[in-house]
């Protein structure tokens, strides 16, 4: 592999590895995709999701665009703030906002709370990034992922009513990531 072609570090969410899921497929379609390696449903560690993805990112292998969906956003960020390594960017894709209790497949706020998952960081990304934020998420209010946008520094990306872009939603495919990517590769990252 060239040292110039970026590595894809996927960061799934809550629910770890889903087969189904965008992200899986992408990474069929990809030559260089590192996932980051799930924690499992059972353990709502953010310390531990931090921890593999620093691990992800920490490979040799070439420079990294992170792909984070649903908490893997929240994990992404959080890594940011407290390990601002350089990349060439973040697609962040529908980032639950924690203001509501989430389904029953998810842990609940307090259990998300006692591991870690608040305050959610605010403030700019080292990186540049892209918020993909649907208008009909029903973990996240379009307003509360708008200002996380806009406190990251990231360009927001409207996605439509698409839900929580997820097999759930009726995604599988989903073809627009790759072109977000792309747009990653070449925007210079402004101090």
């Amino acid at each position: 592999m060239s040292r110039t072609a970026p590595v894809v570090v996927t960061v799934p969410g809550l629910r770890g590895h889903v087969e189904d899921h965008w992200q899986t497929r992408l990474a069929t379609r990809l030559p260089h995709v590192r996932p980051v390696t799930p924690v499992g449903r059972d353990n709502p560690s953010l310390a531990d999701r931090v921890a593999a993805l620093r691990h992800a990112v920490g490979q040799p292998g070439g420079p990294v665009i992170i792909v984070a969906h649903s908490a893997g956003v929240l994990a992404t960020v959080h890594w940011a703030a407290r390990y601002p390594t350089p990349i060439l960017g973040a697609l962040l894709v529908t980032p639950p906002d924690l203001g509501a209790p989430l389904p029953p497949e998810y842990p609940s706020l307090d259990v998300l709370a006692q591991h870690g998952w608040w305050p959610i960081p605010l403030r700019r990304l080292p990186f540049p990034s892209i918020v993909a934020a649907s208008s009909n998420d029903t973990l996240s209010d379009p307003a509360r992922v708008r200002a996380f946008a806009e406190a990251w520094g990231s360009r927001l990306h409207h996605l439509g009513p698409v839900g929580h872009l997820n097999p759930a939603s009726g995604y599988g495919d989903w073809p627009e990531a790759e072109s977000l990517i792309a747009e990653l590769l070449h925007v210079k990252a402004t101090p």
